[in-house]
């Protein structure tokens, strides 16, 4: 099985003086499900931004999707983007678009035609349970019902990797199982590589998986 990320003695860091990924070594096979954990600050979302590019490594090779993170050019960073989908604690839904449009913009950035893509977005609206919302605003939503959206535009395109950044951590239960099954689901039936930086890996979760835990700078595989 193919690697979707390679990292070699990869080195992270917001200035010139803290180190927070301290050279980690480790790959992530395609079609994995991965979690990973660690305490507040220990540089869980530091790694996962640099996986979308967000953040560029200090000293390194990290290469995602094929593609050498370290010293990318524009063009390169946008052809990986285009091929991942991103969820975030805070959701980062446009505010002044409706949920139909959110969800659409991975799509029409990808080249689909309009109607084909109004088409998946109504199929993904019933997927999260929201179609009875369409033509809602964001603010018009509940925090889970806006996660919801933020993950239905995750998997609008069929990314090779999503990357989910505490995606439960606000949310009620409903909402936060409903996230797990379309996480588990992407894993299992489209071979969806997930990675999902959380706290608490939920006991109910149907899939095989891996863990990472990161402390003092180092990451680690807990078998």
């Amino acid at each position: 099985m193919d690697n979707v990320i390679i990292a070699k003695d990869l080195s992270l860091s917001y200035s010139n003086n803290e180190t927070i990924i301290n050279k980690a070594t480790f790959s992530i096979s395609s079609g994995s499900f991965v979690f990973i954990t660690g305490a507040s600050g220990s540089g869980k979302s530091t790694l996962l931004k640099s996986l979308f590019g967000a953040l560029n490594p200090k000293q390194g090779s990290l290469v995602v999707g094929g593609v050498e993170l370290n010293g990318v050019s524009r063009s390169k960073l946008n052809f990986l983007r285009r091929h991942l989908g991103i969820v975030f604690q805070d959701y980062k839904l446009v505010k002044e678009w409706s949920i139909e449009k959110n969800i659409m913009l991975p799509l029409l950035i990808n080249g689909y035609v309009k109607s084909v893509a109004l088409n998946q977005v109504e199929k993904l609206l019933k997927h999260v349970r929201l179609n009875h919302q369409t033509g809602k605003y964001p603010f018009e939503l509940s925090g889970g019902e806006q996660q919801r959206v933020a993950m239905a535009r995750a998997l609008a395109h069929n990314p090779i990797l999503i990357l989910a950044d505490e995606p439960t951590g606000n949310l009620d239960e409903y909402s936060s199982q409903l996230i797990w099954n379309l996480l588990e689901g992407a894993n299992n039936q489209l071979k969806t590589t997930v990675i999902v930086v959380t706290h608490h890996i939920p006991k109910s979760l149907n899939v095989d998986y891996k863990h990472f835990h990161i402390e003092y700078g180092s990451i680690h595989e807990v078998r």
